[in-house]
């Protein structure tokens, strides 16, 4: 049986320094950056669960064509964590259950098809392991994959801080694995973010 994670994609976030945009909705390669994100996840072959604030239909219009699950977050507000929660909630329910859990920020534009398969593949080798990317210059980033005997422990964090409690708790258990170039820590918030990574892709 091929061992199979479940990503979740954290989507649920309210672009607060984007100056009345949205960043998951800016345009990436001919397509919203939400849909970027959740293709290349599908693409995978993983089941793939995007947490949703409720006040965002345009970001579930964009990904109704894929065959994803959408986990409503009723409580974005309350940061990182309540997405976390919420996806694990989804993926306990699934059958069969995941072999893991990857953790996908929706605001990092530079993934690819391969990067995700690379870190999905190292997993498949190390399933007790946490699977983390770094940069290819070894700088600890995203995603990481949790396999389910830590999904308890996910379920506790609070607040923005995401799995990163997690991964100093259980430091031992870290895998890294380099992604190219700067992927793994390339996160867009603010309008002039856009502006520079736009210009430095010309």
């Amino acid at each position: 049986m091929t061992i199979t994670p479940a990503i979740l994609i954290l989507a649920a976030g309210s672009s607060s320094r984007m100056q009345g945009a949205d960043k998951l909705m800016e345009m990436v390669d001919g397509e919203p950056l939400i849909r970027r994100q959740a293709r290349i996840a599908f693409e995978t072959g993983c089941p793939v669960i995007v947490a949703l604030p409720p006040d965002r239909p345009e970001r579930v219009a964009a990904i109704a064509p894929l065959a994803v699950i959408l986990a409503t977050v009723p409580d974005a507000p309350h940061g990182m964590s309540a997405s976390i929660r919420r996806g694990l909630a989804v993926a306990r329910g699934l059958s069969p259950l995941p072999a893991g859990l990857m953790i996908l920020p929706g605001d990092m534009p530079d993934f690819t098809l391969p990067a995700l398969q690379l870190i999905i593949a190292a997993f498949r080798e190390n399933p007790t392991r946490i699977l983390r990317a770094t940069t290819a210059a070894g700088r600890p980033g995203h995603p990481a994959i949790f396999p389910p005997d830590l999904w308890d422990a996910l379920d506790h964090v609070t607040g923005d801080q995401g799995g990163r409690q997690v991964l100093a708790d259980h430091a031992d258990r870290v895998t890294h694995i380099p992604l190219p170039g700067n992927m793994a820590i390339t996160d867009l918030d603010t309008p002039e973010d856009w502006t520079r990574w736009r210009s430095d892709r010309l």
